[in-house]
């Protein structure tokens, strides 16, 4: 079975920065997915060292910084690295991850200013997979993967 990497927040998880999950579809769609892929749960700012809740991070350039203007860029490099090592590792060829992360998000990610604006972009951990090979989804190209 092939292996799909997911963001944890998405399989209920409460590891957003808000100390949330946000789990963006039906237990229909979850169960359809698991039938097809082996679904590897992950967190980049978990595993970038970053606690749960946290202050809200968004993307400028590339830089990543908290919404008190802490630069938080070398934890979600981190959590980049290590999503790519466990892709590596498992084989993991294709990634399903929460859009408009300042991590996870994929076409789309908020503009730095915490206004709730979008601007075109990716996040930290989703350009590091482009760049080596992985597919990477977001929670809006399920049917895709389907």
């Amino acid at each position: 079975m092939e292996k799909l990497l997911i963001s944890s927040c998405m399989l209920g998880v409460s590891c957003r920065y808000d100390g949330q999950s946000k789990v963006p579809f039906s237990l229909e769609i979850f169960s359809k997915l698991a039938m097809k892929y082996e679904l590897i749960p992950f967190c980049p700012e978990i595993y970038g060292g970053l606690p749960t809740p946290r202050t809200p991070s968004e993307r400028i350039g590339n830089e990543v910084y908290m919404k008190d203007g802490k630069c938080v860029t070398e934890n979600y490099k981190k959590g980049a690295d290590e999503a790519l090592r466990i892709c590596r590792i498992f084989g993991i060829k294709k990634a399903l991850l929460k859009e408009k992360s300042p991590s996870c998000g994929k076409g789309f990610i908020y503009d730095g200013t915490f206004s709730g604006n979008l601007v075109s972009g990716n996040g930290v951990c989703t350009q590091l997979l482009l760049m080596s090979g992985v597919e990477v989804y977001g929670e809006s190209e399920i049917d895709k993967l389907l």
